[in-house]
């Protein structure tokens, strides 16, 4: 039977549905601190750059020294165990943040929160490589991405309103703990062989491979070509940008506009929702409708979405009219987030089955470091620098860090999609 006529079956929709719920869980554990910043700064006496390092630092520096080795475990071990792993470690520590008193023990708790979730993305998009064929693989990586804007949309709703009726160590704990119950589900997810889904596709970076493919070779094999160089570049850099809105976006919205932390939460949930998730799933479908046209389609199509987000940004950044913030808020979420699908099934096709955990490990290593560990301590220094806390307005030249960071993403993408046009059609992979 073809590819094209292959019928998945229940069981991976299945293990789509709950896959997506964690990635929401470990959105909203990520993200949940952001709405909060206010209440943590006031009550521990924090500096913008301290806020920066507890929501962003803290986080990814473990979640990317080690998304790497847990990106080429899940190449060798039950992937459903590494997930059910992490998401008890991360919804623990996400829940132990409630009872934190002081910068140090809230940074240390998001360190664990890293560690957790830096188990998830290769494992989980692997077992769904797995799950589904190639013809739709940008599509089903979107909806598992829409976990994205849910679990951030439901963070800034129930956060907000938690932090703001019951005190922001409520919100940790009421939110946090639920995780470590679901992990049990994922446990009794199915285990399919890995590659059973690829057909007759060969990947680019492992066309002559047959044996193990130890680290470095593998290493060496996925960046014997500039294709994931111009891919890891343009998504990081898309990231910056994105992750300054999620980030910094509350705050802006409380110095500049000043709404207070319940009303931002709502329309922030909402807007998440509303944008979001249409954005990340339409992202992946429009992705793989352009990939149908070349190897290099999905890159291409990105490109443009990040060249619309630079219009966006600046009526962002500079309109006084609250309609307009939420009108472009919600094209800008849709923008910033439809290309989680296409570049994840990008990896996938550059690496096939024997390296994908290795790369997409590589992939968030870039993504997250750039996203998480570099813009936002930029944008917080820059806060200070610019005296925000005495004058709000600064906050809107130093988040023209991220139309900047959109307008690079373009060029990198678009590199990125001549490369992997120009390697595959010398492959004769078409």
């Amino acid at each position: 039977m073809s590819e094209t006529e292959r019928k998945v079956p229940a069981s991976s929709w299945w293990g789509l549905a709950l896959l997506t719920l964690v990635y929401t869980l470990n959105f909203l554990d990520r993200t949940l601190i952001y709405i909060l910043f206010p209440y943590l700064k006031k009550e521990l006496h924090l500096s913008d750059l301290q806020l920066s390092l507890l929501g962003a630092t803290a986080f990814v520096i473990f979640y990317t020294l080690l998304g790497v080795p847990f990106g080429r475990l899940a190449d060798r071990v039950s992937r459903k165990g590494l997930i059910a792993g992490g998401l008890f470690v991360w919804s623990l520590f996400s829940g132990l943040t409630a009872f934190a008193d002081s910068f140090t023990t809230i940074f240390l708790c998001r360190v664990m929160v890293g560690v957790g979730e830096a188990t998830l993305g290769p494992a989980a998009l692997s077992l769904l490589s797995d799950y589904f064929p190639p013809r739709s693989r940008a599509t089903v990586s979107a909806i598992y991405s829409a976990g994205i804007p849910l679990g951030g949309g439901l963070a800034f709703f129930l956060g907000g309103m938690l932090g703001q009726e019951l005190g922001w160590r409520w919100a940790f704990g009421l939110l946090g703990f639920p995780g470590v119950l679901v992990a049990l589900l994922v446990l009794a997810l199915k285990e399919p062989a890995r590659g059973t889904t690829e057909g007759k596709i060969v990947a680019i970076a492992t066309a002559t491979a047959k044996a193990e493919i130890g680290f470095l070779e593998g290493v060496k094999r996925l960046y014997a070509t500039p294709v994931l160089l111009w891919h890891h570049a343009g998504y990081a850099l898309f990231a910056l940008a994105g992750n300054s809105l999620s980030i910094w976006g509350p705050l802006f919205f409380v110095r500049v506009h000043g709404l207070d932390i319940k009303t931002i939460g709502i329309f922030a949930g909402i807007l998440s929702v509303a944008g979001g998730i249409p954005g990340t799933i339409l992202g992946g479908f429009a992705a793989d409708r352009f990939r149908r046209r070349g190897p290099g389609g999905r890159m291409l199509f990105c490109a443009f979405g990040a060249l619309l987000c630079i219009p966006l940004w600046g009526l962002l950044l500079f309109s006084t009219s609250i309609p307009v913030l939420i009108a472009v808020n919600t094209l800008l979420l849709a923008a910033a987030l439809l290309w989680l699908g296409p570049a994840a099934a990008d990896v996938h096709e550059v690496a096939g089955p024997e390296l994908r955990g290795l790369g997409v490990g590589l992939y968030f290593f870039t993504a997250m470091m750039a996203g998480y560990g570099i813009g936002p301590p930029i944008v917080g220094k820059l806060n200070d620098l610019l005296g925000v806390a005495t004058d709000p307005s600064g906050m809107r030249l130093a988040l023209l860090v991220s139309p900047a960071a959109c307008a690079l993403a373009a060029f990198c993408l678009f590199m990125g999609s001549r490369a992997m046009t120009k390697r595959a059609r010398a492959l004769g992979i078409t």
